[in-house]
C-alpha cells in the first residue's frame, strides 16, 4: 500500500450476517467507483483500503445512482439494476442453479425495489456516514410517500431474531408492527450477496461464511466467502435463513454461530 491509499474503516459483528455480507457489498460498490479497492476484516471492524475518497462518498454515489426495476410487471421480484457509476445488476435471488434463490427472504406482497430504494433513501443521512454505519437503526419510510413505513428485507440478524414467535411469544409481522431496521445493513447485504454467497450446508436453509484477516479484492469474495482460500485468516460461522412467520413463506437471518 502507497503512501496515498486510504481506508474506510466499519464497526461490524461477524456473528451477524446481514452486517458480514453488507461489508461485502460495500467492498463491491466501493471497488466498481474506484478500482483496485481491497478488504478484510479485523478488530471487530471491515477494513477497505483504496486511492479513492471517503465512506460519505460511497454513500453519496450510492444515494444518487438511479435503482431500476428491470421487470416493471414484478414488483416483487424483479431484479434491480444500480445505474452509473456502479453499474450493476443484482437478480441473485432468480438464481436457482447455484442456489441464490434459497437466501430470499421476502415474499408475499414485499417489493423488492421499493424496499431497495427506502434503505438506500437513509444513505445522505451524516449520522450514518461514519464507521456506526451498521448500527444506526430507525423506522424507514418511502422515500415517494414519506408518511408510509418500509419494512426491511430481514437480513440483519438482530431484526431476524427478534421476529420469532418461538422468543417472544407472537408473530410482529401477523399484528403489521413496525419496529427498528438497519437499512445500511439492509441494503448493502443485498449487494454483496450478488458475488458473495455462504456455502449450503445438509441442513436446509442453514449456511456457512467465512471472515478473512488479509486484504483481498473483490474478485476473490465468492472464494473467501466460502472458506476456499488458504492463509487468509479465515474463521468460519453457520447461521440458518429462518421461517419467521406461520406461513412459512417470509424468513429472516439469524444471528450465526461460530464453527
Amino acid at each position: 500500500m502507497s503512501a496515498s491509499t486510504s481506508f474506510i474503516r466499519v464497526n461490524v459483528d461477524p456473528r451477524n450476517p446481514g452486517q458480514f455480507f453488507a461489508c461485502c457489498g460495500l467492498l463491491e460498490l466501493a471497488d466498481r467507483l474506484w478500482g483496485g479497492v481491497e478488504g478484510w476484516f479485523a478488530d471487530n471492524q471491515f477494513h477497505s483500503a483504496h486511492t479513492g475518497g471517503t465512506l460519505a462518498d460511497v454513500l453519496q454515489a450510492v444515494s444518487l445512482a438511479e435503482l431500476h426495476q428491470v421487470d416493471p410487471d414484478n414488483d416483487t421480484s424483479s431484479a434491480i439494476l444500480i445505474g452509473p457509476p456502479f453499474d450493476l445488476l443484482l437478480d441473485w435471488w432468480q438464481d436457482e442453479r447455484s442456489g441464490g434463490k434459497q437466501l430470499k427472504v421476502w415474499a408475499g406482497t414485499m417489493q423488492s425495489v421499493r424496499i431497495a430504494r427506502a434503505m438506500r433513501g437513509t444513505f445522505q443521512r451524516t449520522d450514518l456516514q461514519n464507521e456506526n454505519l451498521f448500527d444506526q437503526g430507525m423506522v424507514v419510510y418511502d422515500p415517494d410517500a414519506q408518511d408510509r413505513k418500509v419494512e426491511p428485507y430481514y437480513f440483519d440478524s438482530r431484526r431476524g431474531a427478534n421476529a420469532q414467535a418461538l422468543d417472544i411469544g407472537f408473530v410482529p409481522d401477523a399484528l403489521h408492527m413496525t419496529t427498528t431496521a438497519y437499512p445500511a445493513v439492509e441494503f448493502l447485504c443485498l449487494v454483496g450477496l450478488q458475488r458473495a454467497r455462504p456455502a449450503p450446508t445438509d441442513t436446509p436453509r442453514v449456511f456457512t461464511y467465512f471472515t478473512w484477516s488479509v486484504p483481498l479484492p473483490a474478485p476473490l469474495l465468492p472464494a473467501a466467502t466460502t472458506g476456499q482460500l488458504g492463509h487468509v485468516g479465515a474463521a468460519g460461522y453457520r447461521f440458518e435463513n429462518a421461517f419467521r412467520t406461520n406461513q412459512k413463506k417470509h424468513k429472516a437471518f439469524l444471528p450465526a454461530t461460530p464453527i
